[in-house]
């Protein structure tokens, strides 16, 4: 008998069902438990072979799988029809279970026509042939993605596929060739993945990842699990875990801040005391819990789109979109949302049902309805952590729509009929939910991420008593209140504030208490927002000067000031890299002599300021650098603001009690930054400017926090280094503590920081997220 030829023995079963078809390259399985009978055991030379006939009757799998042989070649094995396995798709028979071999072009064209009806049923969750309708190209790119490839499939598999349809290695675009390759996970991939407990379930659900790890495992998750990941633990020991992550980020802030140490200068003392602390580059001394841990969400944004079950749905995404997830789900288990919310958005729900306009989809980039906001604003007063919702008094609305394309007539039918169903909707409950104003946010771009100066098409105020809800005759922005440590602040539709009210008090009163004010202190609020910080710390410093680019977070800043009395803030207007510098200058540049001439003047009754000859001043407005316009008047700074918005924050803004140019022995910044962190140029105001010895960082997300501290606390390098840094091509995959090592490398000559504490402030609870403050101060020479 010939032998078997080295190319059967090597067959792959990469391409096979490992649960319905046996490999190749081995000896029959015994029988089954069902009595199926194998074939015996070719005999010796000598011996008579069975005729094929014979097997072919015995054996149940024969003929039901293609020859690995022919696969790979197209020609016959050296068993010839002896051999029991197809060689060629008119010889292949199904499997017992009426299935096919997975390699076979029938099963394959089977797949997906199943694939294709399977993604019809479920309202189109995931990315399929979505892209194709009407013959029509996409230009978003997304016709690129791959997507419904098997779950087993290897790199292997993938490449042999290319090599059947003659893809792989074919030249396309610019001289680009296809490849295949193995995805490498991101960094926050591996640890998300490798810091998170198992979740001890009997019904082996997936892990509790921040970061979703397949559109399979995307699908069979809930609303709980993708927005709150951490809720099956203890509070205790979320707390526990979440300080674990964040010790081990901020390991990584001491390694890259070593490496980016130039050379022939010694390491900073904290770098050489980071072992006798585990390798940290301060004491992490804790973290403070959330003074109320179950539905402390003020402000709530509730996708549009189709379930798993294809129904019109309010709730949360149950992944990434670019991981081809698309299923939005209910968020009726969420334990950080409000028994509020939850309620207007079931509201919502319901009136897509019957509504004539379509809701937005994401494949496509069409549809009329986006998005709802849900904020919620509480009165002042203790808060009963069992009953929470009490305290609830003010609710705005914010109905996300694009009206591109749609017809006018039916739009404003439409918001007619959904303004009625909110009206209706909060009343029939008991008790009778708040409701305070109702906005429509037309925004046309692909991601729900409205700019701050998307335009406000529709709003509609609550007038009391039975009158429901109307059509505002003047379009004035419509506002909420809430309360931080006693002081009552006005928000509008997309101003920035904290989600949690009351955690906010603790980590406001923490900043304050690291940051060292007195009297005679001069505090820099950065990207100050709606003016929190500065104003719940006013009372204890000289002179507030906010930064925030957002021009109506900076209208509310100054109203809110207005409102609570105080008079020694300043809000200016514009980046922070644009306007920080010039105001720094502005602040710590004066002369002493010009100082105490302008200190002279204060108590003059004609009010004259005797620096004003060294200053442009046009109508009693100052040029300042960047094209920054300040006002001297009011103290305020009105760049990259519309002269309406201008005129309306110069009217609102206070009198400051204390003169701006005045000096301040105590200087002080306190950072509150977006999850990017800090500018650059920001950095290096900061560094550079040797008159501020104390900053407070506060960080929503501790990466970018390690990323900007490695640039404020690592010696500044000799002229000679610097001068080698130079033609560095690679910065584009750097990460962004290597890019700050690099940047590091080009910074002036200056007293770097070192940080002294950090503490974390929990304002997230169920979610792997957390504040972080650090305190930085200036190295003792």
């Amino acid at each position: 008998m010939a032998e078997i030829p080295p190319t059967e023995t090597l067959t792959s079963v990469e391409h096979q069902d490992s649960t319905d078809q046996p490999n190749p390259s081995v000896s029959p399985p015994p029988p089954s438990a069902e009595g199926i009978n194998l074939p015996e055991k070719r005999k010796r030379e000598g011996e008579p072979e069975p005729e094929p006939s014979a097997d072919k009757a015995k054996h149940p799998l024969w003929k039901t799988s293609l020859c690995s042989y022919f696969r790979r070649s197209g020609e016959l094995c050296s068993h010839g029809d002896t051999c029991r396995y197809a060689h060629g798709e008119d010889e292949l028979r199904p499997r017992p279970n009426n299935t096919w071999d997975p390699t076979s072009e029938r099963a394959k064209k089977m797949a997906k026509t199943n694939d294709q009806d399977k993604a019809v049923e479920e309202g189109g969750i995931m990315m399929t042939e979505a892209l194709e309708e009407d013959g029509e190209e996409s230009s978003s790119g997304l016709s690129k993605c791959i997507v419904n490839l098997p779950m087993k499939w290897s790199s292997d598999n993938f490449r042999f596929f290319l090599n059947e349809q003659k893809l792989d290695g074919k030249t396309v675009g610019n001289n680009r060739t296809l490849k295949v390759s193995d995805v490498i996970q991101r960094p926050f991939e591996k640890n998300n993945k490798a810091a998170l407990p198992e979740k001890p379930s009997p019904d082996n659900d997936d892990e509790n990842d921040s970061v979703l790890p397949s559109d399979s495992a995307s699908k069979a998750r809930s609303a709980r699990d993708a927005v709150t990941p951490l809720a099956h633990m203890s509070y205790s020991d979320q707390l526990e875990h979440k300080k674990n992550s964040l010790a081990q980020i901020l390991k990584r802030l001491t390694r890259n801040a070593r490496k980016a140490c130039p050379n022939g200068i010694s390491l900073p003392e904290w770098i050489l005391n980071a072992r006798e602390i585990g390798g940290l580059p301060c004491k992490l001394e804790g973290i403070i819990e959330s003074p109320l841990v179950n539905g402390y969400r003020n402000k709530c944004e509730f996708s549009v789109g189709n379930s798993l079950q294809g129904k019109h749905t309010v709730g949360f995404l149950l992944g990434n979109f670019r991981e081809g997830v698309t299923a939005v789900e209910e968020p009726v288990d969420c334990p950080n949302v409000s028994r509020i919310a939850c309620k207007y958005a079931a509201i919502f729900q319901e009136f897509l049902q019957q509504s004539c306009l379509p809701i937005w989809n994401r494949l496509n980039n069409s549809g009329f309805w986006r998005q709802l906001t849900v904020r919620e604003g509480r009165k002042p007063g203790q808060i009963d952590a069992d009953n929470s919702e009490t305290s609830i008094s003010e609710v705005m609305l914010m109905v996300q729509v694009c009206t591109l394309g749609s017809d006018e007539g039916q739009v404003k039918e439409e918001l007619h009929r959904l303004a009625q169903t909110f009206s209706a909707g909060s009343t029939a409950e008991s008790p009778p939910l708040p409701l305070t104003t109702l906005v429509i946010q037309d925004h046309t771009g692909i991601s729900n991420a409205a700019p701050s100066d998307a335009p406000l098409r529709y709003i509609f105020l609550h007038r009391g008593g039975d009158c429901g809800l109307e059509i505002a005759d003047d379009v004035v922005e419509p506002r909420i209140h809430d309360h931080i440590s006693n002081l009552r602040f006005s928000i509008s539709p997309s101003a920035f504030f904290q989600v949690n009210t009351l955690a906010a008090e603790s980590l406001y009163s923490l900043a304050g208490d690291w940051a060292d004010l007195g009297p005679d202190t001069l505090l820099f609020d950065v990207c100050c927002g709606t003016g929190t910080i500065g104003l719940t710390l006013a009372h204890r410093v000289g002179m507030v000067v906010g930064i925030e680019m957002n021009a109506s977070a900076v209208s509310d800043a100054e109203r809110n000031a207005e409102a609570n009395g105080i008079k020694n803030c300043r809000f200016v207007c514009g980046k922070a890299e644009d306007v920080i510098g010039s105001l720094m200058k502005e602040y710590l540049s004066l002369p002493e002599k010009q100082d105490e001439n302008r200190e002279t003047s204060e108590n003059n009754e004609s009010g004259v300021n005797s620096a004003e000859e060294n200053i442009n001043s046009v109508d009693g407005v100052v040029v300042a650098e960047n094209s920054s316009v300040v006002n001297h008047e009011n103290g305020h700074a009105v760049s990259g603001c519309s002269k309406d918005e201008a005129k309306l924050e110069k009217d609102s803004t206070p009198q400051s009690s204390s003169n701006p140019m005045r000096q301040f022995k105590n200087v002080v910044a306190i950072v509150d930054p977006p999850r990017v962190g800090l500018h650059p140029t920001v950095i290096k105001v900061l560094r550079t400017q040797s008159r501020l010895r104390r900053l407070v960082y506060i960080s929503c997300n501790p990466d970018s926090l390690v990323a900007n501290a490695i640039e404020l606390c690592t010696p500044s390098p000799d002229k000679s280094e610097k001068g080698n840094n130079k033609n560095n091509r690679g910065w584009r995959n750097m990460s962004a503590a290597g890019l700050a090592r690099h940047r590091s490398k080009s910074m002036p000559e200056s007293e770097p920081f070192k940080p002294v504490k950090a503490m974390a402030v929990d304002l997230f609870p169920h979610t792997p997220h957390c504040e972080l403050v650090m305190l930085l101060e200036r190295c003792v020479v």
